[in-house]
């Protein structure tokens, strides 16, 4: 352990009180004020501070967010206050009885209502110990929880640590929701579905789900967020909820921005109405309001019955849910050839649109509701996410109903469809299928892959008729048919020069997310920004072994065997070529030294080192013109073996690998 400079502690504290600012002002007020490299640097100097006088590495820091071990169980704990249930109401009525019961209850006293949007989470209970995050709990059954603070943790919208407005309310429990925003949830699902993994249902479900995941690690892939909605403290007298909730801000939690003081029970009700109307707008996925007496002495003098609070009710808004009859079911093509399900229904409407075709994804679920044509069936719609077919109303069935068989045949081109061994779908394995070369110029023209303004569905399916696009390399060649682009009916060269001018800014996006636009199953983001990590060029991947990649991160025999199946086409490796010709990069940017005495050496970092941290030794062989990577392969030249070097020595030594120690790695970094 290293003596310090006095400075030093002090400098870990500002970095962290930095961190910790920009956290707030990224995650809970949208309004960043510096960079993300500029983030980065900054995290990455806390870290190697922290490495090098690990003493003074507490909980609270920003760098412990992710810093959990996957857990078998997760303990049981009491909430010292229980965390009740709402009364719930769908009617006008019943809101109007719930003011008299109130007022009656308080006898002179007139009650101020306060009005939030009723988040469609998971509650959870935090504990704040000298305004440090001690706990995170689950509701459970309102007396018992779940301990589930090292996945708590990783939300970046829950504070660590109370920031300095909270200097009197060091000790409290702070209880909100957490939640995931829709277009969150449905790259979630997007990249799953590439992958070939089963979809969530809903956010709500994929939030529950993600918090009893017994590792934080993939807990911090996902980016749940927590608003916060109560306060309970012993060491300070509050009187209004409303008061509270500016008070939570202040303490660096988001709240619902919302909320709304109503001193009439017409007020609510106006409330209430208006978020039905308006709920599509927001971000994420309401189902009412919930209203409650501001006073907290009046909510004492209320108090509960049975296990709801008598001075809180949720108004719900009315069900998003629909029974509607099957008149048919038909099979799409996505853009790498599944097969997707999709029920024809006489339109119904639901939460403001007309529905008529509603996704039953695969095969397995069909047979699992027992669905079939003619049935009457529940269709439910959340917000932008894809109507479904929840149950079928049995009692409803006819005579005629008809069970539904696959197709041996694609729909759209006839060629043989094949469902893989341990995979839900069927498939279409035709490259050529028009169904699928529409859906992969459309995915390579999506914001997360290309980002190509102006090639859109619409466009792209016209452009695809009329012959000018057959993949994605096309795309590039569009500029030396510009004049036949101007002549189409209702384009102009004010068009065409736009769309061919974002074709042209495209070249400039980053390797991992070319690898991403290349659709290749089961490679959705993450997997194509961790290949790009390892393989820093095409050539590189192209040549790569299954055994190999199977090195690489969480990449199993699936991935692995796709990725290397799809360089395997020759289809493929011309694609690739030609998209080289047109500029496309296809390799990855690194901050390298073209010369130094390591230039062409690739190299692996394990155990720890009593001179350096990891990090420190990655950008001393990188100075030095090294390659580091994280994973030992046969690419790989010297392994660089501290401490407890673990498996990664065996492999390493199997491979025929040279060997360096920590004696050999000074005498070379003394050459910076």
């Amino acid at each position: 352990m290293k003596n310090p400079d006095p400075s030093v502690p002090k400098k870990i504290e500002k970095l962290r009180r930095e961190l910790s600012d920009h956290d707030y002002r990224y995650y809970v007020l949208a309004e960043p004020v510096i960079s993300d490299e500029e983030y980065d640097r900054l995290m990455r100097e806390l870290v190697s501070l922290e490495n090098q006088y690990p003493q003074y590495r507490t909980p609270d820091s920003p760098t412990q967010r992710v810093g959990g071990e996957p857990t078998k169980t997760f303990p049981t704990v009491e909430h010292a206050i229980p965390m009740l249930s709402l009364g719930n109401t769908y009617s006008e009525e019943e809101i109007v009885d719930f003011d008299r019961r109130v007022r009656d209850l308080l006898k002179s006293a007139s009650p101020e209502y306060v009005c939030e949007l009723k988040f469609d989470g998971v509650s959870l209970a935090l504990r704040y110990s000298d305004g440090i995050l001690q706990r995170g709990a689950t509701r459970g059954d309102g007396v018992t929880g779940d301990d589930i603070t090292q996945n708590v943790k990783t939300i970046r919208t829950v504070p660590l640590r109370l920031k300095d407005a909270a200097r009197g309310l060091k000790n409290c429990e702070i209880r909100g929701e957490v939640i995931l925003f829709r277009d969150d949830f449905n790259k979630l699902n997007d990249d799953r579905e590439l992958a070939g993994e089963k979809l969530f249902i809903n956010p709500r479900n994929c939030t529950a789900g993600t918090l009893k995941l017994q590792d934080p690690k993939i807990v911090a892939s996902r980016p749940l967020r927590f608003f916060a909605y109560a306060l309970y403290t012993p060491g300070k007298q509050l009187a209004s909820h409303y008061e509270n909730l500016r008070l939570l801000r202040s303490l660096g939690f988001a709240v619902d921005q919302h909320a709304k003081k109503c001193s009439t029970i017409e007020g609510v009700l106006k409330h209430w109405r208006q978020w039905e109307a308006a709920r599509d707008s927001l971000p994420f996925d309401i189902d009412g309001i919930v209203v409650k007496v501001d006073s907290l002495a009046q909510q004492d003098a209320l108090g509960a019955i049975a296990k709801s609070p008598r001075w809180a009710m949720a108004c719900k808004f009315a069900s998003r849910k629909a029974e509607t009859r099957i008149d048919d079911i038909i099979l799409q093509v996505g853009r790498i050839g599944t097969i997707t399900p999709v029920a024809v229904l006489q339109p119904v409407f639901i939460g403001g649109t007309t529905v008529s075709r509603a996704s039953l994804y695969n095969e397995d679920y069909i047979r699992e509701l027992d669905i079939r044509i003619g049935d009457t069936v529940v269709v439910e719609r959340g917000g932008d996410v894809i109507p479904k077919v929840t149950s079928v109303v049995s009692g409803k069935r006819p005579a005629s109903a008809k069970k539904f068989t696959f197709s041996a045949r694609c729909p759209a081109c006839g060629s043989r469809l094949v469902r893989l061994q341990d995979e839900a779908n069927y498939y279409c394995d035709n490259e050529s299928c028009p169904e699928q070369i529409r859906g992969r110029i459309e995915h390579w023209a999506s914001r997360g892959a290309m980002d190509i303004g102006g090639l859109g569905e619409m466009i792209v399916d016209r452009l695809v008729r009329e012959d000018f696009l057959r993949n994605v390399a096309d795309i590039y060649d569009l500029k030396s048919r510009r004049s036949e682009l101007v002549d189409l009916e209702r384009w102009g060269d004010k068009s065409v020069t736009n769309l061919l001018s974002n074709i042209e800014k495209s070249k400039t996006r980053p390797y991992h997310r070319v690898l991403y636009g290349l659709g290749i199953r089961h490679v959705g983001a993450g997997v194509a920004s961790l290949l790009a990590e390892h393989y820093s060029s095409i050539d590189d991947l192209m040549d790569a072994a299954g055994e190999e990649l199977q090195t690489v991160g969480d990449i199993g025999p699936r991935i692995a065997g796709s990725i290397v199946h799809f360089f395997s086409e020759r289809s493929n490796r011309e694609l690739i070529r030609r998209l080289k010709s047109a500029g496309i990069r296809f390799t990855a940017e690194r901050v390298k030294h073209a010369g130094g005495p390591l230039r062409g050496k690739t190299f692996v970092i394990t155990g720890s080192l009593s001179s350096f941290t990891r990090e420190e030794a990655k950008e001393v062989l990188e100075s030095l013109g090294g390659k580091v990577l994280s994973a030992v392969s046969k690419n790989v030249d010297i392994l660089v073996a501290g401490k407890d070097p673990g498996s990664k020595l065996e492999k390493a030594r199997k491979l025929n690998i040279e060997v360096w120690d920590e004696d050999k790695f000074l005498s070379v970094a003394k050459k910076k």
